[in-house]
């Protein structure tokens, strides 16, 4: 049965700046963990597989988190698909053959319910991957995603390394990304009824807010990843372990609770002519609740205080 990790064990958070990797960061603080390893993007080029390789040899962490990606909402991938496969197969593959080349212990590599088919049979099971095609607006990074997952089952595969791949559903919370164009949808529509509240000019919204999604707070994340470090091994995860709330709600619900949260109280209007994209995905996540895991907060826990987040970080 694996032990829980030393504190003093050497940690490399990559991405240790975004949304999960600082809920990470943050919990692995709070527990005590005193030496982990953070570098910017600035610091270490995760693309650049020498400049990888150097850290790793000269660094040597025992434990490597993978949150490090190029990250963005249906805009963003729809207009720039190459950068998106192109950076996150990049990343992936310099930071798993390091792991393994300098013998890290376990690695936890993040990904995406977006590496599942777009019409796969709800709620989504594990088996599903590669069942079937690919959501247009986001097949790129998908299939980035899917290439580091099959990097770890095959590096646990054939060399015995304990790499696992965590799924986890659509992520909100704290450090989050509000770039008007470029932003997840939870942060997304924080950004769009902040500038509704100070302009009076109702928000207008993508779709028809039918299709049903399955929110997770970053901090649930980061618990899970902790989880699966000091508690499960490659061979109990399988290929892949999905991670997700359990909870869903429509894309219209859901703006509704993260106007309330934030206070707005005026006109939501829907553009039609947009795409929806997938039209529901929900995770089954049996399997790491079999395991020992649960999630803590829920929507409405959550919202308030990514609504703080931003207002805290908004520009004046």
């Amino acid at each position: 049965m694996p032990q829980c990790i030393d504190p003093a064990a050497r940690i490399f958070v990559a991405g240790h700046r975004g949304l999960v990797g600082s809920a990470i960061v943050r919990l692995l603080e709070a527990r005590g963990f005193r030496n982990l390893l953070l570098r910017t993007s600035a610091e270490l080029d995760l693309t650049r597989q020498a400049a990888v390789e150097a850290f790793f040899a000269a660094e040597r962490p025992e434990y490597v988190v993978l949150a490090a990606a190029k990250v963005g909402g249906i805009h963003a991938n729809s207009t720039y698909p190459a950068d998106f496969i192109a950076v996150n197969l990049s990343i992936a593959l310099n930071v798993i053959q390091a792991a393994h080349a300098s013998g890290v212990k376990k690695l936890v590599n993040l990904g995406s319910s977006c590496i599942y088919p777009k019409l796969a049979p709800q709620p989504i099971q594990e088996s599903a991957l590669l069942t079937g095609p690919l959501e247009p607006t986001n097949e790129a990074y998908a299939l980035a995603k899917i290439a580091a997952i099959r990097l770890c089952r095959h590096f646990a595969q054939q060399y015995g390394d304990n790499f696992i791949s965590l799924m986890p559903c659509n992520l909100y919370g704290l450090n989050d990304n509000y770039h008007p164009m470029n932003s997840h949808v939870i942060p997304g529509l924080i950004r769009k009824f902040h500038e509704a509240k100070a302009t009076g000019v109702p928000p207008v919204l993508w779709g028809d807010g039918s299709p049903l999604r399955e929110f997770l707070h970053a901090d649930d994340l980061a618990r899970a990843i902790l989880f699966v470090l000091e508690k499960v091994d490659a061979a109990e995860a399988g290929e892949l372990i999905n991670v997700g709330s359990g909870q869903e709600c429509t894309i219209r619900e859901l703006a509704v609770a993260v106007a309330e949260a934030g206070g707005y109280r005026g006109e939501i209007r829907w553009d039609a002519s947009m795409p929806n994209g997938t039209p529901r995905k929900i995770m089954d996540s049996s399997r790491i609740r079999r395991l020992g895991w649960q999630p803590e907060l829920s929507l409405a826990q959550g919202l308030p205080g990514a609504w703080q987040d931003f207002l805290a970080r908004a520009p004046r």
